[in-house]
């Protein structure tokens, strides 16, 4: 299984990115094959052109593709996932997360904007025929710390649900284990060889 971890955020470090990356830890733990891909790094004028040609965007649309499973994080501006992950998703086929799975997650200043996970992003990954979209995590900006070196820090119930929602993902993820058909040996008669058999009519 590989996972992809889609940053949806403009900004360069982030609360959403936080998300992110307690969610790669613990698959890091499971040693699950873990790929990032942020698109504020895409080319600007690309991504507004819709330009799928252009490398960056590309490169991204063939991760998205080669990925078993995503985990696609976004702040929430004005009920409403990002515009940068807008655009992006804009771009992806119409059948891009066909057969896979997708856990979102999104953070917002309050618990109201909570909503736009399943109203807002929910529908559009439907859009693109992913296989199962699990229940998303939502983390308001007070469960996530700034440091005073800069960086995000997320607190210890948020960091629990996060990492539920990663072990679910993984176990949701998997692709299904088909039975072992073992057909036992027939026994009581032994071979015949066909000069013996006689047919009667």
């Amino acid at each position: 299984m590989s996972v992809l971890l889609i940053g949806g955020s403009p900004s360069e470090r982030s609360r959403s990115a936080a998300l992110l990356d307690v969610v790669r830890q613990r698959m890091a733990r499971r040693g699950t094959a873990v790929e990032s891909l942020l698109i504020r790094d895409l080319s600007p004028q690309a991504l507004l052109l819709a330009d799928v040609t252009q490398r960056t965007i590309a490169a991204a649309i063939d991760q998205v593709a080669r990925a078993s499973v995503l985990v696609v994080a976004t702040p929430v501006y004005k009920a409403a996932y990002s515009g940068v992950l807008k655009v992006f998703l804009d771009l992806l086929p119409q059948t891009a997360l066909k057969g896979k799975t997708v856990l979102p997650l999104a953070t917002g200043g309050s618990p109201h904007h909570m909503l736009a996970l399943d109203y807002a992003l929910r529908p559009v990954l439907q859009s693109l025929a992913a296989r199962q979209i699990l229940p998303g995590v939502f983390a308001t900006d007070s469960q996530v710390s700034l440091t005073p070196e800069g960086a995000y820090l997320v607190n210890e119930e948020l960091e629990l649900r996060l990492n539920d929602a990663a072990d679910n993902l993984a176990a949701e993820g998997l692709p299904p284990r088909r039975p072992h058909l073992a057909i036992a040996p027939t026994a009581g008669f032994e071979p015949i060889h066909f000069s013996r058999v006689r047919c009667s009519v």
